[in-house]
């Protein structure tokens, strides 16, 4: 490698940089207001916020590095241009072929990235992420541990504390149970604890009251007792055993046991087929936005006015890619054996910026191609 292409290779790797750290920043903050609202609001510590922000990073990331690689791209390229570097290089000899060589040296390490977060990372997170979610959904102190306000842990339901001391007891409790269609009871209690066992709650009430009505009639009954315990119903909105989706699923397994995915959580063949190809064609989209981003600038010599008409044209083949992205998934859900069209915005992308090499590579065609069009007109 030459210096040169040290130079520019360094320099695309300080602008992807700093454009991720933008654009990652940007998602996560819009990520972690609902995030807070949820976690914090729900009685969850900073850490488990934290936490669950961490996971959240290798998706972000994902979303954001082709974006982050094509922006670095566009920027060192443009700018190597305004500044005649490109131009006096072209002039000694150097073939745009030998110019985009540090793009592509920074496409692949981009797609190297990519596979590593794509492949391995990212399932491993969002399984992670999805276990902890869970695990705080079924938290009883989260849910129900609420002074002050009127909560409904499950239908038919209503719960009030009063207070909660600092040995965690709670003081001046209200239980209304209206789950049965024949009668509706309520508890009051000065004193009560709330347990778990497994995904159930139980409150158990000491020193209250429970008043029972019978629908339809005026008929009121009430019994003081010493102690109570009350089940309150599941507080886990997932059941233990639901399916795993399939971004969660390691791509090992998408790769060796198929049928086994297909009996235990229910994931159809194309559906498996789309997701570990679209895995792997991640990665080859990240070099081919690159590759589009450099080639396209080379197609414009050096001008006063700029290559606003090349940076317009890369910016529209990059939304052509990533709108192919979004259709080539519907036939290979319908059928497995179509998985090689996951791949055609990739090698769409990387066959124009083959294109638009070539032909920067031989700019006196353009030129006489001007003249006649001008000596005809």
């Amino acid at each position: 490698m030459s210096r040169y292409d040290r130079y520019v290779l360094s320099q695309y790797l300080l602008f992807f940089g700093f454009f991720a750290l933008i654009l990652v920043a940007v998602f996560w903050i819009n990520r972690a207001v609902s995030l807070f609202d949820w976690l914090i609001g729900d009685g969850q510590s900073v850490l488990a916020f934290l936490e669950i922000s961490a996971l959240s990073l290798p998706n972000l990331v994902r979303m954001v590095l082709p974006l982050a690689a094509f922006a670095a791209t566009v920027w060192v390229t443009n700018r190597l241009n305004s500044e005649s570097e490109l131009t006096v290089l072209r002039a000694t000899g150097s073939s745009p072929w030998q110019l985009a060589r540090p793009a592509m040296a920074f496409g692949v390490i981009g797609a190297l990235m990519m596979s590593a977060l794509s492949l391995f990372l990212l399932p491993a997170s969002l399984a992670q992420m999805d276990l902890r979610e869970a695990e705080l959904a079924r938290s009883v102190s989260a849910k129900l541990l609420k002074p002050g306000s009127f909560l409904h842990p499950t239908d038919g339901v209503t719960f009030f504390i009063g207070s909660i001391d600092d040995q965690g007891t709670l003081n001046n409790v209200f239980l209304n149970d209206q789950r049965s269609s024949d009668v509706e009871v309520t508890y009051t209690s000065d004193k009560a604890y709330l347990v778990r066992d497994g995904d159930e709650a139980h409150l158990i009430l000491v020193d209250g009251l429970a008043q029972r009505q019978e629908i339809g009639s005026d008929r009121l009954s009430t019994t003081a007792f010493a102690d109570f315990s009350q089940p309150l119903g599941a507080v886990s909105p997932v059941p233990a055993d639901a399916p795993r989706p399939l971004r969660n699923i390691p791509t090992l397994d998408l790769l060796q046991d198929r049928d086994g995915i297909t009996q235990a959580d229910g994931h159809a063949a194309g559906a498996q087929a789309e997701e570990l190809h679209l895995r792997f064609a991640r990665a080859t989209v990240t070099l081919a936005v690159v590759m589009i981003a450099v080639s396209t600038l080379m197609l414009g010599g050096f001008s006063r006015f700029g290559i606003w008409k090349q940076l317009l044209g890369a910016f529209c083949l990059l939304i052509l890619i990533e709108g192919l992205r979004g259709v080539v998934s519907d036939p290979v859900l319908d059928n497995a054996a179509m998985w090689p069209i996951v791949y055609l915005p990739s090698a769409l992308g990387l066959l124009i910026a083959v294109l638009f090499l070539h032909l920067a590579s031989r700019p006196q065609a353009f030129s006489r191609q001007r003249f006649r069009r001008e000596t005809a007109i």
